[in-house]
Formats: structure tokens, sequence, C-alpha cells
């Protein structure tokens, strides 16, 4: 399965659940069907800017940060690389991706933490994002085409 279906995957595992150990992430994705290395979980840990902190009973836990992660060149390049276009109608931008790549593309979205937009949605090959004010769409396209061009 593709990387993005797997670390979407890790996000919806580590956020219904406590995982403690990078063990124990591999042997639930295993369970989901995905066929994982330990140090393949290693590394969407470390690109997904995943952080092990306590919990309220005391064991340590993976959380994504609410910090906002830096852009990694790995990020950019993935977005550079699946963006096939970016148009716009009205406060919408639609990002069109290579097929399996709209989620990896959207997590570069998302942690710009752009203010003037109000939220993504990514399928397989496309993403919708949605601005908070159709004067501020021009600017929006501008930032993701600095990391196309």
């Amino acid at each position: 399965m593709p990387k993005s279906k797997r670390q979407a995957k890790i996000l919806e595992l580590i956020s219904n659940g406590a995982v403690e150990t990078q063990d124990e992430l591999t042997a639930l994705l295993c369970t989901a069907g995905f066929d994982v290395t330990q140090a393949t979980v290693s590394r969407d840990i470390k690109e997904l800017g995943l952080v092990k902190t306590a919990s309220d009973g005391g064991a340590y836990k993976y959380f994504q940060s609410i910090q906002t992660p830096k852009l990694s060149s790995r990020r950019i390049d993935l977005f550079k690389g699946a963006v096939v276009s970016v148009d716009s109608a009205e406060n919408i931008i639609v990002i069109k991706t290579i097929s399996g790549s709209a989620s990896s593309a959207a997590a570069l979205v998302d942690t710009l933490k752009e203010p003037a937009i109000l939220g993504t949605v990514a399928g397989d090959d496309t993403i919708f994002v949605v601005v908070k004010d159709k004067s501020k769409v021009d600017h929006v396209i501008e930032r993701f085409n600095s990391y196309i061009n």
C-alpha cells in the first residue's frame, strides 16, 4: 500500500488510542493489513513529526505535535512530485495530484497553518482547500506554487 495511506493509518491509530512503542505501532499496522518493518515505522514517525509524551496515566504515547512542524525538504519534494495542477473557483482551490497522493500532499497544506485556509479535504487524487475569503485565493495559490516551482 502507498506510504500516504500507511501514514494516514498511523495518524488514525495514534488518535484512537495510546500507542506506546514503535513495535506496538508496527503490530497494529500489520494487523490492519500493512506490510511494514519497525525501520519503516520509525521513518514515518519522523516524517509525520510525531512525539512521545506522558499520558494522564503516566504511560508514554505518540501524538502529533500541535506546534507548527518545520516544512521538511522531504515533505516539500513529496508535494512538488505529487501535484499535477492547481486551480480555483470562488473561494475553493482544487489541487489535482497523481493517484494516491492527495493525502500526503494535503499534509503539507495543513502544515502551513495559513490563516486564510479554513480547511482541506483530500481524496485519492484531489484536494479541496477552502479559503476564508476569495480575495485571499491568489495569495494561497502563490504560496502553493512556491513549493511546486
